[in-house]
């Protein structure tokens, strides 16, 4: 494994560069990684870390906090991710990288929409992340990071059915697209920006906001832009396709295509974050539309959650990754 080359490599004097390269590897590979197979090789490589105190080993240390969390998260470990989510907080402002601090704290606020923690508490966090995102002249070069810090924002302001100002931070987030990454690369990796999740965001938001006419058309935009390979963010942007079907009336056709995305996506790819934008596609029939066949129907598959009773091997079923 590359973990064991990086051990003999940290007899040198650029350690962090070694842990750079293993960090960009594991966000390149998240999205085409099913969680219960990145999970082990992410506490693999934390058990590495864990080896060499050196403080300036704190910036990888806390994007690694941030992968566990994610990939627990997806599996449905909720109270584990958020002890790693701590962690990654508590690394990050250890490293006094202002970059590093907005990066956890937006991926947090963004994540812990489908935990369905206090809105507000979410709000401060991707508030803090956008504060982060502009302090210091290090960070011009770095639009991702505002751009997840504006995300999470919008996200969050729309679940909260503030529509005015979800609006105002699509608006900033549609100004700094210009200097994100247009093209598939680094731009696809679960720290980087692309075109894509632009788009996606702004689905989001619209749907949200019950806007579904620009909803469709942002959505069918991720979905051409998403790299193939990016299985289940591309069942994400259907999903929201779908929650658009139910919301403009067209009930069974919503339900179908949402159904479809659960019976035909791989096992490996049922996450948590999967069921829950699922679940809000259900959430939007309403009145006598609930007593439809199909509604039964697709409740009885919400219940399956595959990922809940999967095996992640021995490097991530003991209490290790359970935080």
């Amino acid at each position: 494994m590359a973990r064991h080359g990086l051990a003999s490599s940290f007899g040198g004097a650029q350690p962090v560069n070694e842990w750079a390269a293993v960090i960009s590897n594991h966000t390149a590979d998240f999205h085409t990684t099913p969680p219960a197979e990145l999970l082990p090789e992410l506490m693999a490589d934390l058990q590495l870390l864990r080896t060499d105190t050196a403080a300036v080993l704190a910036v990888p240390a806390a994007e690694l906090s941030v992968l566990i969390a994610l990939t627990l998260s997806a599996l449905g470990r909720i109270r584990a991710a958020g002890r790693w989510w701590r962690t990654g907080r508590m690394t990050a402002d250890g490293s006094g990288e202002p970059l590093t601090r907005s990066l956890v704290r937006g991926w947090e606020a963004t994540s812990a929409l489908s935990e369905h923690r206090p809105l507000p508490d979410l709000l401060h966090l991707a508030d803090e992340a956008l504060v982060l995102a502009g302090a210091g002249p290090e960070l011009s070069g770095q639009p991702s990071c505002g751009a997840r810090a504006l995300a999470a924002r919008a996200l969050v302001l729309a679940r909260l059915g503030r529509g005015g100002d979800a609006h105002e931070a699509l608006r900033e987030l549609l100004g700094v697209a210009g200097d994100l990454p247009a093209e598939v690369g680094g731009a696809t990796s679960v720290f980087g920006w692309a075109a894509y999740k632009l788009h996606g965001v702004e689905g989001s938001v619209c749907c949200e906001l019950g806007y579904t006419g620009a909803g469709y058309v942002v959505l069918e935009r991720a979905l051409e832009l998403c790299p193939v390979e990016h299985v289940g963010e591309r069942a994400g942007f259907e999903l929201g396709l779908a929650r658009c079907l139910v919301l403009d009336g067209e009930v069974a056709a919503g339900l179908a295509m949402a159904m479809r995305v659960l019976v035909e996506l791989p096992d490996q790819w049922h996450t948590h974050y999967l069921y829950d934008a699922a679940g809000r596609v259900l959430s939007a029939v309403q009145g006598k539309e609930l007593g439809r066949a199909a509604v039964r129907d697709y409740r009885e598959l919400l219940t399956r959650r595959p990922y809940l009773n999967r095996s992640v091997g021995s490097g991530s079923s003991s209490a290790r990754a359970q935080g």
